[in-house]
């Protein structure tokens, strides 16, 4: 059982759940069954991070409505087997999660190696204007970019998301 799963079970005995702090916040028309309890207990970290809005603006459950409506559309309305779905979701959490958390560098140095900007080898803007740009070299940009990848699939694996998440 996981904290994604301790929500789910949750939600399917009418319990709405909010956080104040670290404190869970329980809010149902009956009292919910003494196993939902348990584990929301048991995985509480779990559930207040999956509950808290993160610095983009989206909380662990946002994330999860939207790998579950990116998977539930490739499966249903492109045909693809669900292990090709949740490949597609999750490569399209990844580009959100990156969108999201863009990183930004003043111009003059490179944030891949933290050289300058030389005539042979100039630093180009990686971005956009609305988001502000990260300035690299040609040569970091691979580098660079696994690494930002990297701590988007991270960031989405603590949310209990990942290649074979399963509901």
């Amino acid at each position: 059982m996981s904290a994604v799963q301790a929500l789910k079970a949750a939600r399917d005995a009418g319990v709405r759940i909010g956080v104040d702090g670290d404190a869970l916040m329980l809010d149902a028309a009956a009292a919910p069954p003494p196993a939902v309890l348990e584990l929301l207990a048991l995985h509480k970290a779990g559930v207040v991070a999956l509950q808290r809005t993160g610095s983009d603006g989206w909380s662990g459950e946002d994330w999860r409505a939207l790998f579950d409506e990116r998977a539930g559309i490739a499966e249903f309305d492109s045909g693809l087997p669900r292990d090709q779905a949740e490949a597609r979701a999750f490569a399209c959490c990844i580009a959100e999660w990156l969108n999201r958390n863009a990183v930004r560098s003043p111009p003059g140095r490179c944030l891949g190696c933290g050289g300058r900007d030389y005539a042979h080898d100039a630093l180009l803007p990686f971005g956009t204007d609305q988001t502000g740009h990260a300035w690299l070299h040609s040569r970091c940009w691979d580098a660079w970019r696994a690494g930002r990848k990297a701590e988007a699939i991270a960031a989405l694996s603590a949310f209990g998301i990942s290649m074979r998440t399963s509901p």
